[in-house]
C-alpha cells in the first residue's frame, strides 16, 4: 500500500493542474495579465521587466519579430486559447531566460524552429497538426521535462527523435487521430503518461503502448456509443513488457461488457492501481461476471469515483459481487448512489474499503461480513442510522481508521457496542449524537471528531477513554468546557461555534495535558466569572487556537464584538469583599469628615437655620393652594382641536353634565370676554380652573393653538407640574408624529398618564366614572359635596361647578 500511495502522491505533483501552470519562485517576480482581452496582438504597453505574460484567450494570429525582444526578462509565456495559425521561434531569440512556453489549443500546422535549449516546459496540444510536431531542434532541448503534443497521426519516426530526453511528463492532447503506428509510444522516455483521446476513437492499442511507456499512464475520453456495440479486446495486443503501475481513466462511457472486458485485459498486467473517474455504464449484460478470470494478477487497488447509469438491464448483485470478489487491498466506489453492497461469504483480503457518498443503510451490516484484515473503512455520506450495528460489524476487522461522517447515525442507551482494540480515529462528524455517544466508543481512540451534532453536554458516566488524545466537538449546543476525568490524556480539544457563555476553570484544573484549546466563535458572556479565562490566555504562552481573532464577547449588549483581548474588568467591580470594604471606609471617612466639620465650623447651628427655611417654605406653598382653591370657579378646562369638535360634543359634555346642573357647560360665545385676547382668555381659563382635560389626536399634534394651551397651563404658577393635567387619548399618536417643537406633548404621551378612549362601548361607562372621579364630580350627592360651592352663584346651591369649554382653533 506505501507504493501505490507513492505513486498517487508522484501523480498528483506532476499532473496536478498547478504542475502545468507557472508558478512563481520569487516574490519578485513581475506578472503582466492580459488574458481574455480579445487583443489581436501583442500589446505595446507591457512592461519591459515582466517575467511572467499571460495573453492566453485572445484574437492572436500571428506576430511581428519584435513583439517580444523587449522582454528580456520574460521566464514564462502563455499563447493558448488563441489563433495562431503559424510560429516563427526566432522571435523568442532574445528571450535568453524563458522556460515555459504554452502554445496549446491554438491552429498550429507548422512551426520554424531556432535554438530554445532552455526550455523546462513547452506544450504544443491540440493544434491542427498533420503530424507529432517531434523534431531534432526539440531532441536537443536538454531541459524540458513536459511536453504536450498533438497531431493527426502518430508515427514512430517522428517520436524518435526525442527519444534521447527523459521526460517527467508528456501530455498528448489530440483532436483527431487518423493513424496511429503500433509500437511509437514506447519510444517515448516518460514517468507520466497523458493522453486525451477525440471522440470515437480506438483506444485498445493506444493504452497497450502507452503502459508499456510510463509508470502511470492516464488517457480520457474512453468510449461512446459508436464505438462500443459488442466490442471485445483485440486478441492480438500483447500484455508483455508493461510497466505502468498506475492506470488512470477519465470520461468513461462503456457498455457493462464492455468494461469487464477493460478489467479483464488490466487485471493481467503489471498495473498495480486502476482508477475511473467520471464512469457512465449500462446496457444489457450478455457475460456473466462469473467468468472473470480474478486470478494471475498484482492489482492492489481499484478506484471508481463519480458513477452514473444509463438505463440498463444488470441484476445489481451480479454488480456489487464482480467487485467485491475481487479481493483487493484496497476498493473504492464512492459518488455512485449505490444502495447496496453484497460480499462473498468467505473471508476476504480486503485492508482499505472507500465507499463515500453513496445511499448505503444499516441493511448492509445485517448479514455477516468477513474483513479480517480491514484497517480503513470509510462510509462517509451515506443513510446509516444504527452506530451499534457498524461496532459489532467493526469488531471483527482490524480498523484503525473508521470514518462514519455525513450519515444519520445515533445511538440508544440501551444499545450495546462492542469495537476492535486496534481503532485510532474515528470520525463521527455531521450525524445526530447527543451526549449518550460517549457511551458507545472505543476504548482505544486516540482521534474522535464528533463536529456538527447535537451534544449539550458530556455525561459523567463515561467510557474511560485512557487513550484519547485529540478531540473535536465543534457546533454542537456545549454550555461548558468538559472536563477531562474520563480522558487524562487529552493534548487538542476543538469545541469552537458551540453555547458555551462562561467556562469553568475546573477544565484546565482537571485537563492538566491540554496543549491546543480552540474554544473561538462561542457567545462568551464578558462579565466577571470570565476574568480568570482572559488572564489564562495571557499567561498560556499559546494555549488558546485562533486567538484573538475568534474570540470576542457576546453579551452584555454594551461589549458585544469587543475582543476579549480588550476587555476590562476592574478587580473592585468583581470582588465582593474588596468592594464591601472600599465602601465602608468611604462612609467612615465621609463620617469623619462630617463630624470634624460639625465641630470646627459650628454646621448645627446652619442645619437648624436650614430646618426652619424648609418648613417656611412648605407653610408658604400650602397657603399658595388654599389661595389657588378659594379662586377656582370650574371643574376643568378643556381643549381639542376643531377636527375632535364632533367627539366633544356628542360625547364629552353629555357625559360630564347632569341634569341637576351641579356641572355647567360654559360656552366660549357666552363666557369669553370679548375685550381680550385669546391668550388671555386661555389663562384666565386655567387659572379657574381645578383641572384642565386636553383631548390628544394627530389633529392636536397639528395645531399651533393647541400646543400654546398646553404650554400655557404647565407654566401657571400656581400649579405643580402635571398634576391638574387630564390627558384624554382619543386617537394614538406614534411618538415620530410629534415634532421636537413639542417638548411638553412628547413628555406627556412617554409619561402614559393618560385616559384612553376605548373603541369599545362596553368601556364607556368605567371611562366616563374615571373622568369623573379625576375632576372631584361626584355623581351621587353634587349638591352637598362639591368642593367648589364657595365660587357659586347667590341663588344656586354648587350651580359655581363648570366645565370651560375652549375649541382652541376656531379663532
Amino acid at each position: 500500500m506505501r507504493l501505490i500511495s507513492s505513486i498517487y502522491t508522484l501523480y498528483n505533483i506532476i499532473m496536478s493542474t498547478e504542475a502545468w501552470a507557472p508558478r512563481p519562485t520569487d516574490e519578485r517576480e513581475l506578472i503582466s495579465n492580459y488574458s481574455n482581452m480579445a487583443l489581436r496582438k501583442v500589446p505595446p504597453d507591457v512592461t519591459p521587466a515582466t517575467t511572467i505574460l499571460d495573453l492566453s484567450y485572445n484574437l492572436l494570429y500571428q506576430f511581428q519579430s519584435s513583439d517580444f525582444h523587449s522582454f528580456s526578462k520574460l521566464r514564462f509565456l502563455i499563447l493558448c486559447h488563441n489563433s495562431i495559425q503559424q510560429l516563427d521561434t526566432k522571435i523568442f531569440d532574445l528571450n535568453k531566460e524563458l522556460s515555459y512556453l504554452d502554445l496549446s489549443y491554438n491552429r498550429l500546422q507548422s512551426i520554424t524552429w531556432s535554438s530554445l535549449v532552455d526550455l523546462r516546459h513547452l506544450d504544443l496540444s491540440f493544434n491542427d497538426f498533420d503530424t507529432l510536431p517531434a523534431c531534432e531542434e526539440i531532441g536537443n532541448m536538454r531541459h524540458l521535462e513536459t511536453l504536450g503534443l498533438s497531431g493527426a497521426k502518430i508515427q514512430r519516426s517522428d517520436l524518435q527523435k526525442i527519444a534521447n530526453l527523459q521526460f517527467s511528463t508528456v501530455f498528448i492532447g489530440l483532436n483527431t487521430l487518423s493513424h496511429y503506428e503500433e509500437g511509437s509510444l514506447p519510444v517515448l522516455n516518460t514517468t507520466v503518461l497523458h493522453i486525451v483521446l477525440p471522440m470515437a476513437a480506438n483506444f485498445w492499442v493506444l493504452l497497450c503502448d502507452g503502459m508499456k511507456t510510463s509508470k502511470v499512464v492516464e488517457m480520457s475520453n474512453i468510449g461512446g456509443k459508436s464505438q462500443f456495440v459488442s466490442y471485445e479486446t483485440p486478441r492480438t495486443l500483447s500484455v508483455e513488457n508493461t510497466k505502468a503501475s498506475t492506470l488512470i481513466f477519465h470520461k468513461v462511457d462503456l457498455l457493462w461488457d464492455d468494461l469487464l472486458h477493460v478489467f479483464q485485459f488490466v487485471w493481467q498486467t503489471s498495473v498495480e492501481c486502476f482508477q475511473i473517474q467520471d464512469l457512465t455504464f449500462g446496457g444489457m449484460a450478455s457475460r456473466d461476471h462469473s467468468s472473470f478470470d480474478y486470478s494471475n494478477t498484482v492489482m492492489k487497488a481499484v478506484i471508481l469515483e463519480s458513477i452514473h447509469f444509463r438505463i440498463f438491464f444488470i441484476p445489481q448483485n451480479k454488480i456489487y459481487l464482480f467487485f467485491t470478489q475481487m479481493d483487493l487491498e484496497n476498493l473504492t466506489i464512492s459518488d455512485a448512489q449505490m444502495p447496496h453492497l453484497l460480499f462473498p461469504s468467505h473471508p476476504q483480503s480486503f485492508q482499505h474499503l472507500n465507499f463515500a457518498n453513496n445511499i448505503l443503510t444499516d441493511d448492509l451490516f445485517k448479514n455477516p461480513i468477513q474483513m479480517p484484515y480491514l484497517k480503513t473503512l470509510v462510509l462517509r455520506g451515506n443513510q446509516l442510522e444504527t452506530l451499534s450495528l457498524v461496532s459489532l460489524f467493526a469488531n471483527h476487522t482490524s480498523l484503525l481508521h473508521l470514518d462514519l461522517s455525513q450519515n444519520l447515525l445515533q445511538h440508544g442507551n440501551g444499545e450495546k457496542c462492542m469495537w476492535p482494540d486496534t481503532l485510532i480515529l474515528l470520525n463521527l462528524s455531521s450525524n445526530k449524537f447527543d451526549g449518550s455517544v460517549f457511551r458507545c466508543l472505543p476504548k482505544s481512540i486516540q482521534t474522535l471528531d464528533l463536529n456538527n451534532n447535537k451534544i449539550r453536554a458530556v455525561p459523567k458516566e463515561i467510557i474511560y477513554l485512557k487513550s484519547l488524545r485529540e478531540l473535536s466537538i465543534a457546533f454542537n449546543f456545549l454550555t461548558d468546557l468538559p472536563g477531562c476525568d474520563h480522558f487524562k490524556r487529552l493534548s487538542s480539544l476543538n469545541i469552537e461555534m458551540n453555547l458555551i457563555l462562561s467556562p469553568s476553570l475546573d477544565f484546565f484544573q482537571s485537563c492538566q495535558e491540554v496543549k491546543t484549546l480552540n474554544a473561538g466563535r462561542n457567545p462568551f458572556r464578558c462579565i466577571c466569572e470570565f476574568r480568570d479565562f482572559i488572564w489564562l490566555e495571557k499567561h498560556s504562552k499559546g494555549l488558546m487556537s485562533e486567538w484573538p481573532d475568534s474570540y470576542a464577547c457576546e453579551y452584555p449588549l454594551s461589549l458585544k464584538g469587543t475582543p476579549l483581548k480588550d476587555v476590562y474588568l476592574p478587580e473592585l467591580a468583581c470582588n465582593t469583599t474588596l468592594l464591601i470594604v472600599t465602601i465602608v471606609l468611604v462612609i467612615l471617612v465621609l463620617g469623619l469628615v462630617v463630624a470634624f466639620c460639625i465641630l470646627k465650623f459650628d454646621m448645627l447651628w446652619y442645619l437648624r437655620v436650614l430646618a426652619q427655611c424648609i418648613r417656611t417654605q412648605h407653610r408658604v406653598r400650602k397657603t399658595v393652594r388654599e389661595e389657588r382653591k378659594r379662586s377656582v370657579q370650574f371643574h376643568a378646562f378643556i381643549s381639542y382641536a376643531a377636527h375632535d369638535s364632533v367627539w366633544v360634543k356628542n360625547e364629552l359634555i353629555p357625559n360630564l353634565e347632569t341634569e341637576d346642573g351641579s356641572v355647567l357647560l360654559c360656552l366660549p360665545e357666552r363666557n369669553f370676554d370679548p375685550d381680550r385676547s385669546i391668550a388671555e382668555n386661555i389663562i384666565s381659563c386655567t387659572e379657574k380652573s381645578y383641572k384642565s382635560i386636553f383631548v390628544l389626536s394627530p389633529n392636536f399634534v397639528q395645531n399651533g393653538w393647541c400646543h400654546n394651551e398646553l404650554y400655557l397651563a404647565h407654566h401657571n404658577p400656581f400649579r405643580d407640574n402635571y398634576d391638574y393635567i387630564i390627558p384624554i387619548l382619543l386617537e394614538p399618536i406614534p411618538s415620530y408624529c410629534v415634532p421636537t417643537k413639542f417638548p411638553k406633548l412628547k413628555a406627556l404621551l412617554e409619561k402614559k398618564v393618560y385616559l384612553e378612549w376605548p373603541k369599545d362601548r362596553r368601556k364607556h361607562g368605567l371611562f366616563w366614572a374615571n373622568l369623573r372621579a379625576a375632576i372631584n364630580v361626584n355623581l351621587s350627592d353634587t349638591r352637598g359635596r362639591c368642593e367648589l360651592q364657595t365660587f357659586t352663584k347667590p341663588n344656586a346651591d354648587c350651580q359655581g361647578s363648570t366645565i370651560s369649554l375652549v375649541r382652541t382653533d376656531s379663532f
